[in-house]
C-alpha cells in the first residue's frame, strides 16, 4: 500500500492544523517492509502508545511503535491542548456505579497524568509552549452548584487544587459577560499537543526504541503466542502487543471495534492577535473550558492567536463548516473578535466509551490495550501509558483494577449506539439551554 492509500488517513499527512503549521521538525519514519521480530510492540503512535513505550524503554524494553500515518496523526496532534484533570465521569458517579473503594483509587490517579506531561516536558527538554492553570466556566447558577460539588467532592478525596471564581474573578482569566462564575484548577494547564508527541517519539528513540510510520495495521493476531501485526508492506512477531488505535484502530479488533464510538470535535485558530489584544482577552493566559454537556473550550496559543474549540459529531464525521459552527459559539463569549480572520480550522476523532470511564485489558495471554478517554484523553492516556507499562513489567496492581471494571455496551449496539447518543446530547444541551 503506498502512502497515498492509508484506510482512514489519507496521504497520512497531518490535518491542515495550526498545530501541523507551527510543529517542531521532525524525521519522516521509514514504514514497516518485511517480517521483523520484535520484543514489545506498541500500535498507534499517538499519547496512550507514546506513553506506554516510553515508560518501557525507561525500563530497559526493548520497544517497537507501528503508526498507520505520522506521529501524532490522530487526535493527540489536534486536540484542543488543554491538561485537565479527571475523567470525563466524575468521581461521584465511579463510586455510585462501582463503589467507594474504586473512586478512591481513580481519585488517587487523576492528576497523575498532568505529572507525567510535566516530568516528561522537563527530562526530554521537550519544547511545547507549556502553560499552567485551567479555569471551569460556568455560563449559569446551576453549573456553579455543580463546580461548588465538584470542588468539595475532590477535597474530600484529599485534592486541594481548586478555587471557586466570583464573575468579577473570572475576568481576571477571561474578559468576557458570559459567565457568572467558575473555578480554577491551579494544577491544569495547556500546551502544543503535537510537539508534546513528536517530543515523546524522540525520547523513545532516544532511549532504542524503534518507531515506524505509514504503516497502517490491518490485521492483528492475539490468538498466538506470539501475536503478529500485518501492515500492507510487512509483519511483526512480538512477544508482548500493546494495542493503543483508540478512535482509528477501526476494524482491525473485532473484539474492541464496538466498545467505544468515534466522536469528532473541532477546533479553530485564529490570526495572531498581538500580545496587548491577546492579553486583554485572557489577562492571566489561562485556558477555559465551560461546564455544559456540549462544551466550549479555548486558549492562547504561543504566538497569540486564539485557540477556539466545541461540538461534537457522533461517528466521527466532519462538520460541513468547521468555522461557520464555531464561530457562533465564539461570538457569544468574545463578540469583540467580529473582525478577526480565521486561519485554520480542523476536526479529530476521540474515542467515547458509553460509562465516559476509559477502558484498559488484556485480549489472550499478551495483547493489551487502552482506549475510550471520552474527550479527557490528553492526562488519561498518559497515566493508563504508565499503568500499561508497569502490568507488562509485572505489576498489575493498578491494570487489574481497571481490567476488572464492567464495560457498558451502547444501547441498541452497533446500529443505534449513534442516535442514541445524538438524542442524549440533545436531552442534556437543553437542559443546559434552559439552566435546569
Amino acid at each position: 500500500m503506498s502512502a497515498n492509500s492509508h484506510p482512514y488517513a489519507g496521504t497520512g499527512q497531518h490535518v491542515g492544523s495550526y498545530y501541523a503549521a507551527s510543529a517542531n521538525p521532525a524525521p519522516l519514519r521509514p514504514a514497516v517492509k518485511g517480517a521483523h521480530e520484535a520484543e514489545i510492540c506498541v500500535v498507534g503512535a499517538g499519547y496512550s502508545g507514546l506513553s506506554t513505550a516510553l515508560h518501557l524503554a525507561e525500563k530497559g524494553y526493548s520497544v517497537t511503535v507501528v503508526e498507520g500515518a505520522r506521529i501524532g496523526w490522530g487526535a493527540s496532534g489536534r486536540n484542543g491542548g488543554q491538561i485537565v484533570n479527571g475523567l470525563n465521569a466524575s468521581l461521584d458517579t465511579i463510586g455510585k456505579r462501582y463503589g467507594a473503594d474504586t473512586a478512591k483509587f481513580v481519585a488517587g490517579l487523576v492528576q497523575e497524568g498532568g505529572e507525567i506531561i510535566r516530568e516528561r516536558i522537563k527530562t526530554y527538554d521537550i519544547q511545547c509552549d507549556l502553560k499552567d492553570g485551567n479555569v471551569f466556566a460556568a455560563m449559569t447558577p446551576r453549573h456553579m452548584k455543580e463546580l461548588e460539588h465538584t470542588k468539595a467532592v475532590w477535597e474530600s478525596h484529599g485534592l486541594n487544587n481548586y478555587r471557586m471564581l466570583t464573575r468579577d474573578e473570572m475576568r481576571q482569566h477571561v474578559t468576557t459577560d458570559a459567565y457568572v462564575g467558575g473555578m480554577l484548577d491551579v494544577t491544569g494547564g495547556h500546551m502544543h499537543p503535537l510537539n508534546l508527541a513528536l517530543g515523546q517519539a524522540a525520547a523513545v528513540e532516544k532511549l532504542g526504541g524503534t518507531i515506524y510510520e505509514m504503516s497502517p495495521v490491518t490485521r492483528v493476531d492475539t490468538d498466538a503466542e506470539r501475536p503478529v501485526i500485518y501492515t500492507p508492506e510487512g509483519q511483526i512477531t512480538c512477544k508482548t502487543l500493546v494495542l493503543c488505535g483508540n478512535a482509528y484502530l477501526g476494524h482491525v479488533v473485532p473484539t474492541l471495534e464496538w466498545r467505544v464510538m468515534p466522536v469528532s470535535t473541532q477546533v479553530m485558530a485564529t490570526e495572531p492577535l498581538g500580545a496587548e489584544r491577546a492579553a486583554a482577552l485572557m489577562p492571566s493566559d489561562t485556558c477555559i473550558e465551560d461546564v455544559r454537556y456540549i462544551l466550549d473550550y479555548y486558549r492562547m496559543s504561543a504566538d497569540k492567536r486564539l485557540l477556539f474549540g466545541g461540538g461534537v459529531v457522533y461517528s466521527g464525521t466532519d462538520p460541513k463548516d468547521i468555522k461557520a459552527s464555531l464561530w457562533k459559539n465564539m461570538m457569544k463569549v468574545f463578540p469583540q473578535l467580529s473582525d478577526v480572520k480565521i486561519d485554520y480550522a480542523w476536526s479529530g476523532n476521540f474515542a467515547l466509551s458509553f460509562s465516559r470511564v476509559p477502558q484498559m485489558g488484556r485480549i489472550g495471554a499478551n495483547t493489551y490495550f487502552a482506549h475510550g478517554y471520552s474527550g479527557h484523553g490528553i492526562t488519561g492516556s498518559h497515566t493508563f501509558g504508565r499503568i500499561l507499562a508497569e502490568a507488562i513489567d509485572g505489576d498489575l496492581s493498578r491494570f487489574d483494577v481497571f481490567a476488572g471494571l464492567p464495560w457498558i455496551p451502547f444501547p441498541g449496539g452497533r446500529a443505534l449506539r449513534v442516535p442514541y447518543s445524538i438524542v442524549g446530547a440533545w436531552w442534556y444541551s437543553l437542559r443546559d439551554r434552559l439552566g435546569v
